[in-house]
């Protein structure tokens, strides 16, 4: 397994010193570029001038192209980061960090996350610091989501047991409104979980009745 950090300009101080601590204590194999002037490249090519959800999400891009090619290069795949809270509501970037080749923490919500890093005894500090992309400067995840974690999870879960949305609000401690907003995000996120869609014309579709076992190649 290879790492590969990719910082810019509006990476934390902290995350960088929390990748050393990492990269020491597991002794893993890290690559390191700075993407600052891909980005400003980018950001300058634009037809529209990006605003700072748009730029952030040229940062995920240029990322997902700097990473397909050294897999291209070196034989590998891929591997994603995502977790199943940020699957389910469509937190990530469609072809940025959703763009990858294997995904192996997307059926585990972000507490069960927590859990596994605990059992993998990842430092606290790392841990307990606020999650975020870094993609512009005081960033956090749960600011943008606009819930905790933990009770977004409790939201989520009720929605896989199929649970109505008053019962969920009751469980999650939150308003019917609140658990409403997040049943109707991950319902309208559900492009990017699935490939583009394709007008039905032949007699077999690929990715809608054209479906193949992997074993068949």
């Amino acid at each position: 397994m290879i790492c590969i950090f990719l910082p810019d300009n509006s990476t934390p101080d902290e995350d960088i010193r929390h990748k050393e601590v990492l990269v020491k204590k597991f002794d893993l194999v890290c690559e390191e570029k700075n993407i600052a002037h891909l980005v400003e490249e980018v950001r300058k090519s634009c037809i529209i001038e990006p605003d700072k959800v748009a730029l952030g999400n040229i940062k995920a891009r240029v990322r997902m192209i700097l990473l397909f090619e050294y897999a291209n290069m070196s034989k590998s795949l891929v591997c994603g980061t995502s977790n199943k809270s940020e699957m389910l509501i469509g937190y990530f970037t469609k072809y940025g960090d959703g763009g990858v080749d294997i995904q192996p923490l997307a059926d585990l919500y972000k507490t069960q996350v927590i859990q596994l890093a605990k059992y993998l005894d990842i430092p606290d500090e790392i841990i307990k610091k606020p999650p975020t992309a870094g993609l512009w400067k005081g960033q956090t995840d749960e600011k943008e989501i606009g819930l905790d974690y933990t009770t977004l999870d409790k939201i989520l879960y009720g929605l896989e047991l199929k649970m109505g949305v008053e019962e969920i609000a009751k469980e999650a401690g939150v308003s019917k409104d609140v658990a409403e907003k997040i049943k109707v995000r991950r319902m309208i996120s559900q492009h990017k979980r699935r490939m583009p869609l394709i007008p039905k014309i032949g007699v077999r579709t690929p990715g809608l009745d054209w479906r193949s076992p992997i074993q068949e190649g």
